[in-house]
């Protein structure tokens, strides 16, 4: 009598299985840092824009001077979630720079910067 397929014990058996938890592994890890890249995208997104929304803020405020000007963009910019960084006045020119910190789960953390200038275009002023 013939072994049939069930019988047999050729040692492959399971090797597709285990070649499946491998591969779903590297899937897995594979979505894990396609969603920390994400992450990451939209924290400097948030940060540009808190910087954006901080220079224009300070130029709007220049009337009252460069310091009422930089504390404008420094409210604005935390009211956004973010650290102000800097915030540098010439003549109309207002260049303010925020920074905010991320978690990247088992990358760690980071910082995230951005710098954003706001004032009369080029020529005008």
């Amino acid at each position: 009598m013939r072994p049939t397929g069930r019988d047999r014990r050729d040692g492959e058996a399971g090797a597709v299985t285990v070649t499946a938890c491998l591969a779903l592994i590297g899937v897995l890890t594979s979505m894990v840092l396609i969603a920390q890249i994400g992450v990451a995208v939209a924290a400097r997104h948030r940060v540009q824009a808190a910087a954006d929304l901080g220079a224009l803020a300070a130029a709007g405020a220049l009337d009252g001077g460069s310091a009422a000007a930089c504390a404008r963009a420094v409210e604005v910019v935390d009211r956004m979630g973010a650290r102000s960084a800097g915030c540098v006045v010439r003549g109309w020119d207002v260049t303010v720079t925020a920074e905010g910190r991320i978690s990247l789960g088992p990358l760690g953390r980071r910082e995230v910067r951005a710098a954003a200038r706001a004032g009369p275009a080029e020529g005008e002023g």
